[in-house]
């Protein structure tokens, strides 16, 4: 039998210094790897989980941009002012969805095994794709203001809200507004009223409760679809608005759609005074975007302009001035910055009733959707907040309405800023709830073994 080759002695002492080296480093990763992740357990049991759906790319970003910098530095804010709510840090994620449906479940997807207090989807398109999946997630969905209007309906609709008004809601004060100029909406009786929108879910919202008021004050109501590929140019849209001639022209445009319409509109003489946009179709871009001859544009809004409220302030001294912000400085608190910092008020609102309701600091989405079936933010906690006539007070938002129904004032286009021009303005109550009613009992019908409410409600404090 042959021998086997024994290695020479420092040969022998450098394999197990490497074998030794090799087993020290591999601890040590194993270490550092085993206190990333008890790291990453202790944040996420210290603190709360608010991803924030956002696009800051495509030809959204326009509006999308200011909006997530509101929604980011206001929640920013609260944790290095305050050190978060209760005590607890903010947990703050972007999720990249350029606007985009698919992208926008991707998120969906990605961040619910986090155990999100809410999520802001921030599209229609992306509100309507995550409805179903909010109540077997147990993750309460917060489209302020836009998606599917009858999810206002919160026996029908319980773990989505979407206050401070619905997309019908914001067209009933449009009207409210032409009827007060006109000597009555019954004036309209025999005109035309133009409506362009982007195609897409959220720009045809509002089209049922549209038709129901041209069939109950007679006038005729001619639509101008802006497809996607279509919004930068709209020269076609804008020559038939020219031939038609309409009484006054109502826009439910987003992105780069809205400063294009605005700029078409002036070229063709079209009387701005008589053009109103929702309150997604009045960022500062739009309105700059039709240079001085947009002068008279208007718009709905329901948050302050500039940033004269100590809340705002407050978000420059800790937030912005330290470099912990992405906004440009020149324009920070513009108005759909504000409509962000609007959007984190009502999460962090929710997030302290959720605190209060459930005696724990580190609250989840269950607790959260009782938090915003709660939401009452008076007139004095504006102010506690810093935001003294900043926004109407939010009330009456509670396990059947999801909404609360506030109302909005007009803004308009001075040439280079937006100034209020009205007082607040109610929705249509009486014209707008049945017809919610209504929508919310046929999508239930629609859809079989739809997760109605069954829990019992908390009151507001």
């Amino acid at each position: 039998m042959q021998k086997p080759e024994i290695a020479p002695t420092g040969v022998n002492e450098g394999r197990n210094a490497m074998k030794a080296r090799h087993i020290l480093v591999g601890m040590t990763c194993a270490s550092l790897l085993g206190a990333a992740v008890l790291a990453s357990q202790a944040q996420a049991q210290d603190s709360i989980y608010v991803p924030l759906l956002t696009y800051r790319t495509g030809p959204y970003a326009g509006s999308g941009i200011p909006i997530a910098n509101g929604m980011h530095d206001y929640l920013a804010m609260l944790n290095e002012r305050d050190g978060g709510i209760g005590g607890v840090k903010l947990n703050v994620e972007e999720c990249e969805t350029g606007y985009d449906t698919k992208k926008g479940v991707e998120c969906w997807e990605s961040v619910k095994g986090k155990k999100p207090a809410v999520v802001n989807p921030y599209s229609t398109g992306i509100t309507l794709q995550i409805i179903p999946k909010a109540a077997v997630d147990k993750i309460p969905i917060l489209s302020m203001a836009y998606g599917l209007s009858a999810s206002a309906v919160g026996k029908d609709f319980p773990w989505v809200f979407n206050p401070p008004a619905t997309y019908w809601d914001g067209l009933s004060m449009v009207m409210r507004y032409i009827g007060g100029k006109e000597g009555g909406l019954e004036k309209l009786k025999g005109k035309t009223i133009g409506f362009i929108f982007l195609e897409s879910p959220y720009g045809r919202e509002p089209l049922p409760l549209l038709q129901q008021f041209a069939k109950d004050y007679g006038f005729t109501v001619k639509e101008y679809s802006v497809a996607g590929k279509e919004m930068q140019d709209q020269s076609a849209q804008w020559l038939s608005v020219r031939r038609d001639r309409p009484a006054w022209m109502i826009m439910w445009g987003w992105g780069a759609m809205n400063p294009t319409a605005v700029k078409r509109a002036a070229e063709n003489g079209y009387p701005m005074d008589h053009f109103i946009g929702i309150w997604w179709s009045g960022s500062d871009d739009d309105g700059r975007g039709g240079g001085q001859e947009a002068k008279g544009y208007l718009s709905l809004n329901f948050n302050g302009l500039g940033a004269n409220y100590p809340a705002l302030q407050d978000i420059k001294k800790h937030v912005v001035d330290k470099g912990k912000s992405q906004v440009e400085k020149d324009k920070f608190a513009e108005n759909f910055y504000n409509r962000g910092v609007y959007n984190s008020v009502l999460v962090a609102e929710a997030i302290r009733n959720a605190q209060k309701l459930s005696g724990k600091k580190v609250v989840t989405g269950e607790d959260v959707r009782r938090g915003l079936e709660t939401l009452n933010i008076s007139e004095a906690r504006w102010k506690e907040l810093g935001f003294a006539n900043f926004a109407a007070p939010i009330s009456g938002v509670n396990c059947t309405d999801h909404n609360g129904h506030a109302p909005a004032y007009m803004q308009q286009w001075d040439g280079a800023k937006w100034v209020k021009i009205s007082d607040w303005i109610q929705p249509m109550r009486d014209k707008v709830r049945p017809m919610l009613e209504e929508a919310a009992k046929e999508y239930v019908e629609k859809n079989t073994g739809w997760p109605k409410r069954t829990e019992a409600c908390d009151k507001s404090s």
